[in-house]
């Protein structure tokens, strides 16, 4: 009687936590891969053949469900999302429109982990230009994670390795990228804060922090989305380039150490990590504070 009981508790709890977990799952469908939490679309990882880079769109929300980033905004079409690149790498743009000035090309994503409490994609992709050798491939991995059902999470691991000798002139337009939906953006009523505490364009612009957050009031709730830069890093913590309209990214390529450029040599590897935290309430209601103390002892 008693095994029997303590086999039921041990049932019970089983499936309580087994409730508690959301489920991720993943699959393919021809050039993009799409994310679904708990039966919920989530995000899809683009890698279409004509796009100027892979991407990452939309990145749903937890409360609204609605996307927490911006596709082509009429300001700056370049802006895709959440997305990697770099402009002015030996000559060519692989960020700005024009595929004829550089492209970086997916060699073929695949899904690692497809069902469970995690998702894990992988990608390798080329950066090449037309009558140039490509000066750059990149391999990435990235993770996606429920914490909670008010908190979904993406880590991005990736490794730059040069090819050839590399110049990065100075350019604002560099590495790890997002461009947040207009509602959510300063100019519309959103608050983008750094660790610090200082908010907006004016406070934050070429300020070195950890992290950033840009979070606003949408129909259903507050939500926002965090960028988190880890400390092994180079550069770490990287100066952020921000605008009140919805731009945020952590750049070094825009103030390099000697004020002129970034070098690479041949065979160089840039190991970069990333964490974006999709959450539901504002900076201090979704802990963003203390969940970066975890990811940087990850």
């Amino acid at each position: 009687m008693k095994k029997n009981l303590i086999f039921t508790v041990l049932v019970l709890f089983a499936g309580h936590l087994s409730a508690q977990t959301p489920v991720i799952t993943a699959s393919r469908m021809g050039s993009h891969i799409d994310v679904v939490i708990d039966g919920k679309f989530f995000t899809s990882y683009h890698f279409e053949e004509g796009e100027k880079y892979p991407y990452f769109f939309p990145v749903n929300g937890p409360v609204s469900g609605g996307s927490m980033t911006s596709m082509r905004n009429a300001i700056y079409p370049h802006h895709t999302s959440l997305f990697f690149g770099c402009d002015r790498v030996n000559g060519g743009n692989y960020w700005q429109e024009g595929l004829e000035r550089g492209r970086i090309v997916s060699l073929g994503a695949q899904i690692i982990e497809e069902k469970g409490e995690r998702v894990v994609i992988t990608d390798e992709c080329i950066w090449k230009r037309p009558d140039a050798e490509a000066p750059v491939i990149d391999r990435r991995k990235v993770t996606v994670t429920s914490p909670s059902k008010q908190l979904y999470q993406l880590d991005f691991e990736i490794e730059m390795e040069a090819l050839m000798d590399v110049t990065i002139e100075k350019t604002n337009h560099s590495l790890f990228s997002m461009r947040v939906a207009t509602d959510i953006s300063v100019e519309q009523g959103g608050t983008m804060i750094n660790a610090e505490g200082h908010q907006g364009e004016k406070a934050t612009f070429g300020v070195r922090s950890p992290w950033m957050d840009y979070y606003g009031a949408r129909k259903s709730g507050v939500e926002g989305i965090a960028i988190l830069q880890h400390p092994s890093n180079p550069w770490y913590p990287s100066p952020w380039f921000t605008r009140d309209y919805g731009f945020v990214s952590p750049t070094p390529m825009f103030w390099p150490q000697d004020d002129k450029s970034t070098q690479l040599k041949k065979g160089d590897k840039l190991r970069l990590r990333y964490r974006v935290l999709v959450h539901a309430g504002d900076v201090k209601e979704a802990q963003i504070a203390n969940l970066f103390e975890k990811y940087k002892a990850e």
